[in-house]
């Protein structure tokens, strides 16, 4: 049972569609090395779509991030400026300008208009 366990060694495929895409994960597979891998990426894979390429990846060489490290991809609050909704009160404050303006405007033009009759 323990060789059946370190005989196979996981893999994870990548594949692009076109030579100008880019790489999406498509699923993992077991194989003894490699070459079966990347043999068995291709049967299992490129019959069903077209692919311009893939890569077979031993999973033991792919790096995560651990919890601790995870931490430094938490935003700030201070950075609501670099999203849309950061500006979400402009239109509200916009219409609000806008409404004074009209509203100064039109009391001008009465003004105005009483003075040349």
């Amino acid at each position: 049972m323990d060789q059946e366990k370190t005989f196979y060694q996981e893999f994870e495929v990548f594949s692009k569609r076109t030579p100008t895409s880019a790489f999406q994960h498509q699923f993992s597979l077991l194989a003894p090395n490699e070459d079966m891998a990347l043999v068995m990426a291709q049967e299992n894979f490129m019959r069903r779509e077209p692919v311009a390429d893939i890569w077979v990846v031993n999973r033991l060489h792919v790096r995560g991030l651990d919890q601790e490290e995870k931490k430094i991809l938490s935003r700030l609050d201070n950075k609501d400026y670099r999203t849309t909704k950061g500006y979400g009160y402009l239109k509200k404050k916009w219409r609000h300008y806008e409404q004074q303006m009209l509203d100064e405007k039109e009391i001008l033009s009465w003004a105005g208009g009483g003075k040349e009759k």
